[in-house]
């Protein structure tokens, strides 16, 4: 019992250990990096939501993460432009807004910045504690260390858990509440299914992809009301009180605080305004209401009608945003993808982004677990296949949730019309972290002694670990070996896997350093390069012609320029950037800026 209870100290004084190294990591590699394109909307946005409980701004994301991550800002004195049309008079208008806020208002930016992102750290630092202590009540200490050691090296979670934005938030959300809905099927009491509907909602609030959770969470209760015969009434009415619980008690008062001073009948005039193409005809075609037969009208007139409703109001304003990234998913977005430029999907666009951003050790170590696995079931599949999945799942409920939910969040995502990062993956990866470090504990404890197998998973933890770390702080543009590292990523894809706007400050660095006196930019991402480089800065793109001197192009821009036009996709010769094409870059800025000279 001592030697055990030594052991269980030992595993938690080394995960408190990675944990602090993770949260040092993720701050001191934010330090030089400017705004991400989504964080110079959040953080505005955010912070307008605290000080003027108004979310007249980016509703198409949920608003926890941002409130809290603007709970510091709350104790700076910030300049706040209420009188600018963004915010005054025009809708959404978040693009503008942002800009004017950060960098325009006499604010100071990196501050502002700086201190937003610290929730998002802390908040990825739990994540990582939750996931060792549930992978360890559930498989074991060296499963829990195996998934903490992945999750905190990985180049992906330290990317974007340091960032104001949804998809870290999203994935400890759907990791949380998914522990506690099985825990509350598993220990059925009121207390359980309260905790379970709290998380529930939580999650509700994180991202609008958590929305899967609700199918998947009413299959997981059918198959556990089959396997356990405890009635599928009985299962469907808690799954219905989770629901309930988290939406009533967590959604309706965080929405309500959020709106509580946004205006009825603005909010009935924005959600009409940006919900008017949702559900519209083809082009031709004749406009009709819900009553009168358009059935995509309804959920449109629902949110509108619920808008000036004081009871309502939270429940329309959480409507309108899901409804706007339904919108958004179906009209896609342009992307450069492996040579080509569309705003339509590829079918392999998350399969390839994920086996090139993904650390290389760990695919193997994921194909080395899938063959141990394999290699268990040890009799031909046809035989009393049935019997044999059943009694599988019922003696593995945990490891069949989180590989059911790795399966549906695949199958949606590689069917949705929107392709803009690995980190739309990010729900899955935590998960299947413990899923393979549950098989690799397995693998080893299958071993007689130090052997073989020790050895290669601890030069696979080492080439994963040193592969991250040799990046620092660059852990947004990794691409693994087979891009060719950071330095080839630009090849295959860019904007959130490679160039999201990290580097201005970077680039000013270079123009000091270099004391160039001008540059042309064209610059992708969320700082401004007036701010960053003054009068250096002299604004650029392809149809302005080629500069003289020096020129800095986000790799976004280029690659998109450069990129071939497919599915229809119109584009003009003069925005191709063709006259750059003969040139070579003299520097490359932290992966993601080209910087010319040009004679």
């Amino acid at each position: 019992m001592e030697n055990d209870q030594a052991k269980s100290r030992l595993s938690t004084a080394i995960a408190i250990v990675l944990l602090a190294f993770f949260v040092v990591l993720s701050v001191a590699s934010i330090w030089n990096d400017s705004a991400t394109m989504d964080e110079s909307v959040h953080i505005p946005a955010a912070y307008s939501y605290l000080s003027q409980k108004d979310m007249r701004l980016n509703p198409e994301h949920p608003p926890l993460l941002k409130d809290l991550s603007a709970v510091p800002l709350l104790l700076m004195k910030i300049n706040f432009p209420a009188e600018h049309p963004s915010w005054a008079e025009n809708i959404n208008d978040q693009w503008a807004f942002g800009p004017k806020f950060l960098y325009e208002s006499g604010n100071d930016a990196d501050e502002i910045i700086f201190w937003a992102r610290i929730f998002p750290i802390l908040l990825a630092a739990f994540l990582g504690y939750f996931l060792f202590v549930w992978a360890g009540k559930n498989f074991g200490r060296k499963t829990a260390l195996l998934t903490l050691a992945l999750f905190v090296f990985s180049p992906t979670i330290l990317a974007h858990g340091r960032l104001v934005t949804t998809d870290v938030a999203a994935a400890a959300g759907i990791a949380l509440a998914t522990a506690c809905f099985l825990n509350s099927f598993k220990n059925p009491n009121l207390k359980n299914t309260i905790i379970a509907g709290l998380l529930f909602g939580m999650a509700m609030l994180m991202k609008f992809s958590t929305f899967l959770l609700m199918p998947y969470f009413f299959g997981l209760a059918i198959v556990w009301a089959f396997l356990k015969k405890t009635g599928y009434y009985k299962s469907l009415l808690r799954l219905s009180l989770i629901f309930l619980i988290g939406f009533v008690v967590v959604v309706w008062p965080v929405y309500q605080y959020n709106v509580w001073s946004y205006p009825p009948e603005r909010q009935a005039r924005d959600s009409a305004e940006m919900l008017k193409t949702f559900g519209a005809p083809p082009a031709g075609g004749t406009e009709k209401t819900c009553l009168e037969g358009q059935i995509k009208k309804c959920p449109v007139e629902l949110t509108v009608w619920m808008a000036d409703k004081p009871a309502l109001r939270p429940f329309a304003q959480y409507l309108l945003g899901f409804l706007m990234v339904l919108q958004r998913s179906t009209g896609g977005n342009t992307t450069f993808f492996l040579g080509e430029v569309s705003n339509q999907a590829w079918p392999m666009y998350f399969p390839i982004i994920y086996a090139i951003k993904e650390p290389l050790a760990f695919h193997i170590l994921t194909i080395i677990a899938l063959l141990f696995a394999a290699w268990k079931i040890k009799e031909p599949f046809w035989r009393a296949p049935y019997h044999r999945l059943k009694t599988w799942v019922q003696n593995h409920f945990v490891e069949f949730a989180l590989l059911g939910f790795i399966a549906f969040y695949w199958f949606m995502s590689v069917r949705a019309n929107l392709n803009i990062g690995v980190r739309h993956l990010m729900p899955v990866i935590p998960l299947t972290y413990i899923l393979v470090g549950n098989q690799i504990s397995k693998w080893l404890n299958n071993a007689k002694r130090f052997n073989f197998r020790t050895l290669a998973v601890g030069a696979l933890f080492i080439w994963y670990i040193f592969g991250t770390l040799w990046n620092f702080p660059h852990f947004l543009s990794y691409f693994n070996e087979l891009a060719g590292g950071p330095y080839g990523g630009w090849r295959y894809a860019t904007d959130s896997n490679l160039d999201w706007g990290q580097d201005l400050k970077r680039l000013a660095d270079f123009v000091e350093e270099k004391q160039i006196p001008s540059i042309a930019v064209d610059y992708f991402g969320g700082g401004s390069p007036r701010y960053y480089l003054g009068d250096k800065y002299e604004p650029w793109w392809s149809a302005k012609g080629k500069p003289r001197g020096w020129f800095a192009i986000s790799a976004t821009f280029r690659q998109s320029a450069w990129g071939e036009p497919i599915k229809n996709l119109a584009t003009k010769p003069e925005d191709n950037y063709s006259w750059l094409r003969p040139h070579e870059p003299v520097a490359t800025i932290g992966h993601s800026i080209f910087v010319y000279y040009l004679p």
